[in-house]
């Protein structure tokens, strides 16, 4: 297989608000209707690996999320996930050497007329063509090594942890 693997685990990205239930749950993907509707030529398949809120992700999801990222034949692999919990798993996924790992989410559902999500997958499925091997974040117009990064929950924004100018 030869271009972009892309593997869902679910997160705000995917959410659905259930009126009657006055909650969200996590719905279908929407990774391939925001591709669709930006009209995106590049050759990728998408996997979805599970659909959980990266809260509920625990260590076997990790170990499922980086095994199935280590055998699959592409050099490119964009991670849709859950924004709470990403740093997490990209630590796990740093060990995979030879391919480029970009994750991204959003900081509201796809779904919402006002949302991040159709700017993140851009930003992370452009960086994955130009990055050179190893595991980045994409949020909020920036691209950080994995490592280098952290969630302010209170600012609802991710920012740099070290001194590096972010890519």
């Amino acid at each position: 297989m030869t271009g972009i693997t892309i593997f869902t685990t679910g997160g705000t990205i995917d959410k659905v608000y259930f009126d009657e239930k006055s909650r969200f749950e996590i719905g279908s993907t929407q990774v391939g209707e925001i591709l669709r509707e930006a009209e995106a030529r590049v050759d990728y398949q998408i996997v979805s690996l599970m659909q959980k809120d990266s809260l509920e992700l625990t260590d076997d999801d990790r170990a499922i999320i980086h095994d199935a990222i280590a055998a699959c034949e592409s050099r490119c692999i964009l991670v849709t996930h859950g924004t709470d919990t990403m740093t997490d798993t990209a630590a796990v996924l740093s060990g995979i050497g030879d391919k480029t790992i970009v994750l991204t989410g959003a900081l509201s559902p796809a779904r919402f007329r006002s949302t991040d999500a159709s700017f993140n997958v851009g930003m992370a499925l452009a960086a994955l063509q130009i990055l050179p091997p190893g595991v980045y974040i994409a949020m909020n117009g920036e691209i950080f090594p994995a490592g280098s990064v952290k969630k302010n929950h209170d600012k609802n924004l991710f920012e740099r942890i070290d001194t590096k100018k972010a890519l």
